[in-house]
């Protein structure tokens, strides 16, 4: 196996990606956000926000005293909101249970919220220059197709295999490199439409390649029918053409993130009168829009509602007034964000 290692690292020597934001100045800290904003999400979209980020949470200690509010308001646009919740979460345990050091082994970072065993492998070897495999997505694409490995990742008998061979194929030395250069080959060789086996070290021992299995490997997840729900979004506007936001629970969808009011459609007049509005100055409906999830579409009808002498504090706290010209810092819906863009065009 260390053919495949000597190969690899030859190739990222003189091919690997090497100034990305996070390829400097490693850190454990460092390390970790950019392997939880990386999940299910590309480079060219993740690199503004992990500056941002980094600008404002320099240090673990920094985002451990942040309120969660702040965090999400940073996380806004990037989705999958449960990795902004539990990076505060294990950024509080990791300064006040660890004294703001991250454990050095694989078991102890995996028993923090959020970090999974290959995010826990990275911050290992690229962090620390332990010996530890991952198998990110683009790994698993790399392996499967480079030993033919069968089937959907997702199985439990498939990830066994993968990680098997991720194992074997970790070296001892310059393992923060052999990371990252199998990260690489993935992302930028073996990608998965039209992959540039010209450009592949393993090109001719490379099952798929060999056996015309590219469009096969790995399998794919079975497909099933993608359930759809409805939703009416209240988009209440005030005389300061401030529109009125409720903070969702911490848990659940969207948790922690401020969002317009929901309701049944046949229920508008109901719900307009629980927030404290009978008499609405007009009531629109605009056009409908369609915000898909992992596991299910969402069919949103937003209804503009303009109300006069509305209060300028609401007098609960998970509602407030929010200000278009001077937004304040928390962390919105991604239809709240449209809808916004929505209203502010002419």
């Amino acid at each position: 196996m260390g053919d495949f290692s000597d190969k690899l690292l030859t190739w990222f020597d003189q091919h690997g990606r090497k100034t990305l934001p996070w390829q400097q100045d490693f850190s454990p800290y460092r390390v970790w956000v950019s392997e939880i904003m990386l999940q299910q999400t590309q480079v060219t979209t993740v690199i503004p926000y992990f500056e941002r980020f980094m600008q404002r949470f320099p240090t673990v200690e920094s985002l451990a005293q942040a309120k969660l509010d702040e965090v999400l308001h940073l996380w806004t646009g990037l989705g999958y909101y449960a990795r902004a919740r539990n990076l505060h979460k294990t950024a509080q345990i990791v300064t006040e249970a660890h004294q703001g050091c991250f454990p050095a082994t694989v078991e102890a970072l995996t028993a923090l919220p959020g970090i999974g065993r290959s995010t826990a492998g990275a911050i290992v070897s690229i962090a620390g220059g332990g010996r530890a495999p991952i198998l990110d997505g683009n790994v698993k694409r790399v392996l499967a197709r480079c030993f033919g490995i069968d089937g959907w990742p997702g199985q439990t008998a498939v990830a066994k295999a993968l990680w098997a061979k991720a194992e074997a194929l970790t070296p001892t030395k310059r393992v923060a490199d052999y990371t990252q250069a199998i990260m690489d080959l993935g992302a930028t060789v073996c990608v998965r439409s039209s992959p540039v086996c010209s450009a592949c070290p393993f090109a001719n021992e490379c099952v798929a390649h060999s056996e015309g299995l590219i469009d096969e490997l790995p399998g794919r997840k079975p497909k099933r029918a993608t359930p759809v729900k409805q939703t009416t979004m209240l988009v209440v506007e005030n005389d300061d053409h401030e529109v009125l936001l409720k903070k969702r629970p911490t848990d659940g969808l969207w948790g922690g993130l401020w969002h317009f009011p929901e309701c049944d459609e046949d229920a508008i007049e109901e719900t307009l009168a629980n927030l404290g509005f009978e008499s609405p100055a007009s009531v629109t409906r605009l056009e409908p829009f369609r915000h898909t999830f992992t596991h299910f579409h969402l069919d949103i009808t937003p209804v503009r509602v303009r109300v006069e002498h509305a209060l300028n504090a609401i007098g609960e706290p998970d509602q407030l007034w929010y200000s278009t010209t001077e937004p304040a810092n928390i962390g919105l819906t991604r239809p709240v964000v449209h809808l916004l863009d929505l209203l502010e065009t002419p």
